[in-house]
């Protein structure tokens, strides 16, 4: 297994080991009493009839329905308590989704949205996945991040900080919520080092909520096929102390700010429609000469 990078992570390593070892245990069992049968009841030599016929074995069958039985009942509780552990359960998940952004679902202009930092729009649909634990329900997540979903990329805003990026960044030890959509078809946002795994469906919004405990560089990649490219959609997701991830928002924060500085210059004024006196008047004073 891969390291385990989050919280949710220990639970399902513990429900993934459980069955592992019932599973083995069953194996060994099985195959123990199929070894001991061949040797114990081999036909010996001399021997040409039949074996015994045996109708049935009522206690036994009794006994056997009764073990797998109980074995699955158990199973079953400790997943949804699991589950239920990790959120899978919050019944108040559309309201967990306030910094959900309104999709434009226009291919052409979903990405130019997406970078232009439209505003937040509450979302009023159920969203799908995993919500906030039981511990938390009710509190908004530390860090939220809206997660666009396109043939073949993934786009990360987030929302409080004006910070749009092609990886996700997230701070240890803080509990962080993807709010995902597509644009397209479906994808599926996997985190094997988390443990989680939640499609990406258009037109419905479907959500994540993890904490994070290990500082890392972890792969994240689509694990819905979603096209001929589909195994090239393979981003990353940077897991920062706190420090480090204060700084690489302002770092995106800083270069947003030059970035629309040169777009304003750049796009400020046309020469086309100027004479060369007003072209040349904003840089007068530069070049040493009276407007």
């Amino acid at each position: 297994m891969p390291v385990a990078a989050s919280e949710e992570a220990t639970h399902i390593d513990g429900l993934f080991n459980a069955m592992m070892t019932i599973s083995v245990g069953l194996f060994l069992l099985v195959q123990g009493v199929l070894v001991i049968s061949a040797i114990k009841f081999r036909r010996k030599p001399g021997e040409l009839g039949d074996g015994v016929a045996i109708e049935g074995n009522v206690p036994l069958e009794i006994l056997w329905t009764a073990i797998p039985a109980a074995i699955v009942l158990w199973i079953s509780i400790y997943s949804f308590e699991i589950y239920n552990e990790m959120g899978g359960f919050d019944p108040a998940t559309a309201n967990d989704i306030h910094a959900m952004h309104s999709m434009p679902s226009g291919k052409g202009s979903a990405m130019a949205a997406t970078m232009d930092g439209i505003s937040p729009q509450p979302n009023s649909q159920m969203a799908l996945g995993v919500g906030a634990s039981p511990a938390n329900q009710g509190k908004s997540a530390a860090v939220s991040v809206n997660v666009l979903g396109l043939q073949y990329a993934w786009i990360f805003t987030y929302p409080d900080a004006n910070v749009t990026s092609g990886e996700l960044h997230v701070p240890v030890g803080k509990e962080v919520q993807l709010n995902m959509n597509a644009q397209d078809v479906i994808h599926a946002v996997w985190i094997p080092e988390l443990r989680l795994k939640q499609d990406v469906i258009p037109g419905t919004p479907t959500q994540l909520r993890f904490t994070s405990n290990k500082v890392g560089n972890y792969p994240l990649r689509c694990a819905e096929l979603c096209g001929g490219y589909h195994g090239s959609m393979v981003t990353r997701m940077i897991v920062h102390t706190p420090e480090e991830y204060d700084a690489w928002i302002a770092s995106q924060q800083q270069s947003t700010q030059a970035q629309a500085e040169v777009v304003k210059q750049t796009i400020a004024m046309n020469p086309a429609n100027l004479s060369t006196t007003n072209y040349l008047a904003p840089d007068a004073k530069e070049m040493g000469v009276q407007p």
